[in-house]
């Protein structure tokens, strides 16, 4: 009984130790959400790729005597990092200068460009 009371804890522990899921390592570096394009960019170096996605539109009614319609966007943009043929591709995805998300894009090849600077 002990044992499975010990094993059941180490397994919390390393759990807990984990870390950060959304997280993007490149070489001895880390990024994750929230980091912004040129704190990715010192740790991690130039992006394989870079794409510029759709400006997304967020509309809001401001209550006024005649209700007028405000409307914001946000630059996104997806930097994509090859990792190599024994990694992944990473897409790296940025709105307004920050760090928001980080996806898999399929198997890497080749060099991997993830080894920062």
């Amino acid at each position: 009984m002990p044992r499975i009371r010990i094993s059941i804890l180490v397994f919390i522990i390393l759990c807990l130790a984990a870390g950060d899921a959304s997280a993007f390592r490149c070489g001895s570096g880390m990024v994750s959400a929230g980091d912004s394009k040129a704190r990715v960019l010192i740790i991690c170096g130039k992006p394989t790729a870079k794409e510029k996605v759709n400006e997304k539109t967020k509309t809001s009614t401001v209550a006024v005597k005649n209700k007028t319609t405000k409307k914001s966007s946000s630059k996104a943009e997806v930097w994509y990092y090859n990792c190599g043929s024994q990694d992944y591709i990473y897409a790296l995805t940025f709105e307004d200068g920050v760090l928001k998300k980080e996806d898999t894009e399929g198997k890497g090849s080749g060099k991997s460009d993830c080894l920062g600077k």
